[in-house]
Formats: C-alpha cells, structure tokens, sequence
C-alpha cells in the first residue's frame, strides 16, 4: 500500500502564545525542533523524542505537532499496531493506531488535543484508513489533571470524537479488564466492506470460545 502524506497546518491562539500545529512532519524536521521536558507520559522526554524520529521514518509513520517557537509542546503520533496486539493479527495494510497523543500541562485545555486530531484529518489519505485507538486508564495523568477516571475518559472521547473517532465494543482482555477502558475507531470513506468486516472480526475474536 502506498502511504500519501499531506503535509498540513494551523495556527492555534492561546493564552500562553500562539502555537502552531503541522504534520506529517518528517524526521530530519522533528530532529531539528527542542523537546518540552514535560513530556514525559509515555517515557522521558529525550528517550520519547528519539521514539517519534523513528516513527516519523516508518512507510506508514505520522507524527503531527504542536509547536511553541522551536519547541514541541504537544503530538500525536499515528502508525501499525504492535506486532504483539491482536490489531496486528489481520495483517490490515489500511489499519493504523493513533499510538500516542501528548500535551504538556501548560497548554492543556487549549483545544491542542483537538486541533492535533483536527490537523491529522485534513489529509484525504486518512479516508483510506480504519484509525483505531486504544484508551487505558493506566496511562491517564489523573493526578496532574485533578481528574477521576470517568471524568477524563469522558474528556478523551470528547477530543477523539473531534477528529471522527466513534466508540467500539470488542472483547479485547485488556480492554475489558476496566470499565473505563475503550476502544475508538475512524472507518474513512473509501474502506472497503472487506475491510470493515475484518476488523469486525478482530474485535471480537473470542466469541466463539463459548
């Protein structure tokens, strides 16, 4: 499958300074651009950083931005499921998983989550695609953000269903395995059904153990 990427932009007013949201961005780019320091969500900040350079690299690989000057403040990163995951099991060339999105403390509540997902869209490349997304609790900044484990998922399906990503039931064990825990999906436009029922079927893959 050939992966277009678009590249597209905007700009973002917010009461700490403008920033600016562009992607797919290339890893020469992202290597040039600082590296906020509280990004540390996943992993810390340098180590996290090197991680999106080798995304941005991948044939399928996109990495979108928020910048404040020269310096990342927030991202969205989009590439294959893990090869450990069953979303990787029906080998799909036209299934992506929004892996990770991130924005520093400073800037939250600024809509920059949603404009990442916004900007992630403006590409017509994505209608080629099922975009899934797997939401855990465990990786949640409720105690930065003073919030429980409802009120936040509450807030990321809000930003999800910004840029198209709808709810989907599946028995995944580690999905299930909390109640907060989701699953969401973007099917684009030119999916075709095939497609759309294999996917269906890695959802649920286990409902014929009964």
């Amino acid at each position: 499958m050939e992966h277009k990427k678009i590249y597209n932009a905007k700009e973002l007013k917010t009461p700490h300074g403008n920033l600016f949201i562009e992607g797919p961005i290339s890893s020469d780019k992202l290597a040039s651009y600082d590296f906020h320091e509280d990004l540390v969500a996943f992993r810390p900040p340098a180590q996290q950083h090197k991680a999106l350079i080798e995304i941005a690299g991948l044939p399928e690989g996109r990495i979108i931005v928020a910048r404040h000057r020269h310096t990342i403040v927030g991202y969205v990163t989009y590439l294959y499921p893990d090869p450990l995951e069953r979303w990787s099991e029906g080998k799909m060339d036209n299934l992506i998983e929004l892996g990770a999105i991130e924005v520093i403390p400073e800037f939250r509540g600024c809509s920059v989550g949603k404009n990442l997902l916004n900007v992630s869209m403006m590409d017509d490349a994505m209608e080629d695609f099922i975009i899934i997304t797997t939401e855990y609790y465990w990786h949640w900044d409720l105690k930065g953000t003073g919030l429980n484990v409802w009120e936040y998922r509450k807030v990321m399906e809000k930003m999800m269903n910004s840029g198209g990503l709808q709810w989907y039931a599946t028995d995944d064990p580690e999905i299930s395995s909390h109640p907060a825990n989701c699953l969401m999906a973007r099917i684009g436009k030119r999916v075709d059904t095939e497609s759309i029922q294999k996917f269906d079927r890695l959802r649920f893959m286990n409902r014929f153990m009964y």
